[in-house]
């Protein structure tokens, strides 16, 4: 235990190996032997495996051309040494130094060669380790998986960036200087969260021992740190989070922090999917200063980190014979069918939600604009209805099937949640960003349930990330921009619980304009029983076969419209021929969304121009028949843009480069099927109160104000009963007392059971 308190910054606490004994025959590779080893690889050993012997190159070339990093494949030393590769697996704190070594020297010789003299002063080279296969020691590439037999050696994990702090200064070397003796030493520092040992005492200037006489000695602590005449190399703080899709059911998803240095710095962002190859090491954190000493904390030392998204480290990578079933896939006739009877195949029916949901699974294009604007190609889809018609189940089956996906709950969800929050560091006391589920979700699907429960405040925190698809944050001193390219697949029940065909669209659809502007697509899902049987067979064939083989059969065959969806199967287990389907579905939609960007031909555009025309005619009517300024659902030029995405999907699915004319008018069917309907669904004013109801109307209303004095209570069938008694129609005494509830005379609460009088 000797060391544990010489000083302030123990370097024993800080995860680092100690130094090495000599080795023994056989037990390792000297020093030097493994730099010489090294310094062959990056000149010898040629990267990539094409037949095609120009496309090969030297680890070397990369070398000259970048000359502060060099990238290199774990799957390539070990190709080359298997020897090296484990050396780099059970000892990178060690010998990942001598790789850089050997990397200077490379470009050190190649430069004093070119130039003929003495080479300008190199900087330090940096070796991005990286692994594209599972490491040999550790197959595991998760945060669960790490244990304390992994501490000190290479791992490979996957997940999310949910945190990112502000760049600081680390020190490689300090210069010390001694304030009486003005003498100066130059000292080392641990990498990573290591510090140094300070020395408490001066043995420059050919002083006495510390024990002797105080005057002739320098005295305790005598070193002061000269920044001018040391090394500072950038350093950040990641904290890396487990994907949504890899967490348990029921568990919280767990977090590491990462320690990024150099190259490594400034890479990337909240709600960026990393694989990342690090060095697995400890601290003491500050938490347990009081503790026991052998209480560490754990981090990783970053060595590399790839992003997953889009670059040839993507979390996809399709073989030669994937690709070429992909695009035997896209050429079959009937495809679009084939697509749609593969979505949610548990539920029956609903086969106009299931188009919806494929399209906004493929997404439109997405189109940066001379100016620099930017024009979104994801579909936001909102369903509205009764309960128990499968909204949620569909929110399941997506966050399923996307390639990326975050499933949350209104109920359950604040703006700083869905959107970035800034936490404080414990710590350091700084601030620093934490991405929501929008920022999370990044090029993928946030489905969020109960969306009507949300607080008004939080669901307007979602406007631009739905539109823009940025999230703008300016607090506690930071003001940035994150990305947020994501679709939002939304359910929500009407105000009172269920659909109410006595209520106008205004008073069943109960969200902003704003908002629902925002929304591509809008359906009113209905619990309708013209199929209940067939219905009640399908949920039973689920719970009795686990997943009926015939489900995706009579899954979109029966409904032909919105009004007869209703749920099925809960989650009942799938067939092992299904799981394949879903498999496929989900590789195929990465496929699509990476390699085709469809834009439309100028038969669909002129299409598209006239439809516009033609829907905004019908919504300005439909709100002139309703008595009001405004259509419930707005028709704009979202509106417009939502039809063009709607058809860019379709071409997406078949892998067309065009959107033809025959895209255009599937998807303006689909949109006047959801929108379009939505707009027009409810009841008019015009059939609330007609002129020869009118004078009825107003008796009527005065004989329930007669009954019902103001403050006072009565539920709604007792009052019913007693107006039903007076020789009133029922059908009219309900009309009357939404009319008066609208008007705020009286409030029907308790789901409308119980009438209170307000005025």
């Amino acid at each position: 235990m000797s060391g544990f308190d010489g000083g302030r910054v123990f370097v024993s606490y800080q995860g680092q190996e100690a130094p090495r004994e000599p080795l023994e025959d056989g037990t390792g590779i000297p020093d030097q032997d493994l730099i010489e080893h090294f310094k062959q690889f990056i000149q010898s050993y040629q990267i990539g495996t094409t037949k095609d012997v120009s496309e090969r190159r030297l680890y070397a070339d990369d070398l000259y051309e970048n000359r502060t990093h060099l990238h290199v494949d774990l799957k390539d030393v070990r190709a080359a040494s298997h020897r090296l590769a484990d050396e780099l697996e059970e000892r990178p704190a060690e010998v990942l130094p001598l790789f850089e070594e050997a990397a200077y020297k490379v470009l050190q010789d190649k430069l004093a060669t070119d130039e003929q003299g003495k080479p300008a002063e190199l900087p330090d080279v940096q070796i991005l380790l990286y692994s594209s296969i599972p490491l040999a020691q550790s197959q595991a590439m998760s945060i669960r998986d790490l244990e304390s037999s992994r501490v000190s050696k290479l791992v490979l994990l996957t997940g999310i960036i949910t945190a990112a702090s502000k760049p600081r200064h680390k020190a490689t070397y300090l210069t010390l200087q001694c304030k009486t003796c003005r003498g100066c030493k130059r000292v080392n520092c641990k990498p990573g969260l290591g510090g140094t040992f300070m020395p408490g005492y001066c043995d420059l200037a050919d002083r006495r021992a510390p024990g002797g006489a105080g005057a002739e000695g320098c005295g305790p602590n005598p070193f002061v740190v000269l920044p001018e005449g040391s090394t500072f190399v950038d350093q950040q703080t990641l904290k890396l989070q487990e994907k949504p899709e890899d967490v348990p059911t029921g568990e919280l998803p767990r977090t590491v922090m990462l320690v990024a240095d150099r190259q490594c710095c400034n890479q990337v962002t909240p709600g960026t999917r990393v694989t990342v190859t690090g060095i697995y090491s400890t601290y003491k954190g500050k938490a347990m200063d009081k503790g026991a000493v052998s209480l560490q904390q754990p981090y990783i030392r970053v060595v590399s980190v790839m992003q997953e998204a889009g670059d040839a480290h993507s979390r996809f990578k399709f073989t030669k014979e994937e690709i070429q079933s992909f695009e035997q896939f896209a050429k079959q006739d009937g495809l679009h069918d084939e697509i749609f009877a593969r979505i949610a195949p548990n539920i029956y029916g609903s086969a106009d939600i299931k188009k919806a949901v494929a399209c906004l699974l493929f997404g439109g294009a997405r189109k940066s604009l001379p100016d620099g604007t930017n024009r979104r190609g994801d579909i936001n889809v909102l369903l509205l209805g009764d309960p128990s018609t499968a909204k949620s189940q569909f929110l399941k089956f997506v966050s399923r099937v996307a390639p990326i996906a975050v499933y949350t709950s209104g109920k359950g969800s604040s703006a700083a949640g869905l959107t970035a929050s800034v936490v404080q560091d414990a710590n350091s006391r700084e601030f620093y960003l934490e991405g929501g589920a929008m920022v999370l979700a990044d090029n993928g699907v946030v489905c969020i349930d109960e969306f009507d429960k949300m607080r008004p405040e939080d669901r307007v925190a979602i406007h631009e990330a739905m539109e823009q698809q940025t999230i703008s944050i300016a607090k506690a001193g930071i003001t940035t921009m994150l990305k947020s390219r994501t679709s939002v697949l939304a359910a929500a029940n009407p105000p009172s619980g269920r659909y109410d065909d006595l209520k106008t669209a205004q008073e069943n659809i109960d969200l902003q304009s704003t908002i629902l502007s925002r929304f591509d697509l809008i359906f009113i899902v209905k619990d309708s029983r013209e199929h209940d049987m067939a219905i009640a067979r399908h949920v039973l064939d689920n719970h009795r076969l686990g997943g009926a083989a015939g489900a995706r059969g009579r899954g979109g065959a029966v409904a032909s419209s919105v009004g007869n969806s209703t749920g099925g199967g809960g989650d009942a287990g799938s067939g092992g021929q299904e799981a394949q389907d879903v498999e496929f579905l989900k590789r195929y939609i990465h496929y699509c969304r990476s390699q085709c960007s469809p834009r439309l031909n100028e038969d669909a555009a002129k299409r598209l121009a006239a439809f516009y025309v033609e829907i905004r005619n019908e919504a300005r009517n439909q709100a002139n028949a309703s008595d009001s300024d405004t259509p419930p659902v707005p028709i704009t030029v979202r509106q417009l843009e939502a039809v063009v995405r709607i058809a860019e999907s379709l071409a997406k699915m078949s892998l067309q480069p065009v959107a033809t004319l025959e895209h255009v008018n599937i998807a303006i069917e689909l949109f006047t099927k959801s929108t379009m309907d939505a707009v027009k669904s409810g009841l008019t004013q015009a059939e609330l109160g007609g002129e020869q109801q009118l004078g009825h109307v107003r008796r009527l209303e005065e004989r329930v104000k007669r009954r019902l004095h103001i403050g006072a209570y009565m539920t709604t069938k007792r009052l019913l009963d007693e107006m039903v008694a007076l020789g009133e129609p029922e059908s009219l005494v309900l009309r009357v007392l939404l009319t008066m509830a609208a008007a705020g005379d009286v409030n029907l609460t308790r789901e409308r059971t119980m009438v209170h009088r307000l005025r």
